[in-house]
């Protein structure tokens, strides 16, 4: 899950795993597996960032504490 944020400033969750693909269009347009879209005040590097960051910590945390 990573935290992003909306254009009118609301801030949400969004599941990582279902991003299909990220565009700049100059506003950054989040494409969903189920076909959703949304549109981020993140840059597409930012949003990469912390996908990546996500990804990583995921296979870092201890079977122990999820």
């Amino acid at each position: 899950m990573i935290k992003l944020t909306r254009l009118g400033g609301e801030p949400f969750i969004l599941n990582a795993e279902l991003i299909q693909y990220v565009e700049a269009r100059p506003d950054t347009f989040i494409t969903l597996t189920t076909g959703d879209k949304m549109v981020v005040t993140e840059t597409n590097d930012e949003v990469l960032r912390r996908v990546v960051t996500y990804q990583q910590t995921k296979h870092l945390i201890p079977d122990g504490m999820r």
